[in-house]
C-alpha cells in the first residue's frame, strides 16, 4: 500500500483550504513555526509543502515577511498603445504607484544612443513600483530626454500616469516603436520592491517609445511579478515584440 508521505499530506491539505477560500487571495499564511505545530511535524517538512505550493504558484513568499496566498493573475496588454493606466482602469482594481526615485541626471552612451542624444545629455530617471489591489505588480525604470520636456520631473511627481504628465510636456500622442520581452530571475533591488525571493521568476520588457514625428522619447524597462502578470500581446504588436 503506497504511503503518502507527510509533506504531501500537508500540501493537499493547505491546496483544499486555499480553493475553498480559507485562506483568501493576499492572505498571510501562519508561520512555518505554527504550522509545524498545527501538524506535529519539523520545520523542514513544512519547507518541502511550501516550496511545492510556491512551484504550483498558489503562494509566493516575501523575503522577511513570510508566505502569502497568490493573487489572482492580471492581463496585461502590450501593444503599440499600450498605457499603463488606460491597461487597467476598466479592471476595477485599486491602482497606485510608489516613486522611488525621480532625478535628473547625465544620459549614458547607452540612453543617449537610444534617445537620439549625445551622451552626457540630461535625461530624467523615473524608478517606480505599481501597486494593484495593495501587492506591488511591477516595478519600473524610464529614462526621458529633458531638453524638450524641462519641466517633467514635476509632472511626473503630480501624475501617476505618465501618459497624462507627457501631455502636460507638449506629448500629446506616442507609441510603442519596440518591446522586447524576456524571463528573468529576480535579484537584489527587484526582488526587494516586488516582495519576492532572490532567483524568483520576472517577466521583463524593455522597450522605446516614440512621439507622433518618431522622434524618442521614453526607454523604459518594467519587470513584472510573474505570479500577479500575464502579458497579452496585442496583434498591433506582432511586428513590433522581439
Amino acid at each position: 500500500m503506497h504511503t503518502v508521505a507527510l509533506w504531501q499530506q500537508i500540501y493537499e491539505t493547505l491546496t483544499r483550504e486555499i480553493g475553498s477560500g480559507h485562506y483568501p487571495r493576499g492572505q498571510k499564511l501562519p508561520t512555518e513555526a505554527a504550522l509545524a505545530r498545527r501538524f506535529d511535524v519539523n520545520r523542514h517538512t513544512i519547507r518541502r509543502a511550501l516550496a511545492s505550493l510556491q512551484e504550483d504558484g498558489l503562494i509566493h513568499v516575501r523575503q522577511g515577511a513570510g508566505a502569502f496566498v497568490s493573487q489572482a493573475q492580471i492581463d496585461y496588454c502590450l501593444g503599440k498603445k499600450t498605457r499603463f493606466s488606460q491597461n487597467l482602469s476598466e479592471t476595477g482594481l485599486d491602482v497606485n504607484r510608489n516613486i522611488l526615485r525621480l532625478e535628473t541626471l547625465p544620459a549614458s552612451k547607452k540612453e543617449a544612443g537610444l534617445l537620439a542624444l549625445h551622451e552626457g545629455d540630461r535625461v530624467h530617471v523615473l524608478e517606480a513600483v505599481s501597486i494593484i489591489d495593495g501587492a506591488p505588480f511591477s516595478y519600473s525604470s524610464s529614462i526621458f530626454p529633458a531638453k524638450p520636456m524641462p519641466d517633467l520631473q514635476q509632472s511626473l511627481r503630480t501624475n501617476i500616469s505618465v501618459t497624462a504628465a507627457l501631455m502636460e510636456n507638449g506629448v500629446m500622442d506616442y507609441s510603442r516603436a519596440w518591446t522586447k520581452l524576456t524571463a528573468k530571475r529576480a535579484l537584489g533591488p527587484v526582488a526587494r520592491v516586488l516582495h519576492i525571493t532572490d532567483g524568483a521568476p520576472v517577466l521583463r520588457t524593455v522597450s522605446l517609445n516614440v512621439d507622433a514625428q518618431g522622434t524618442p522619447i521614453e526607454y523604459g524597462r518594467s519587470w513584472f511579478h510573474a505570479d500577479r502578470a500575464q502579458l497579452v500581446v496585442a496583434g498591433d504588436a506582432y511586428d513590433s515584440v522581439s
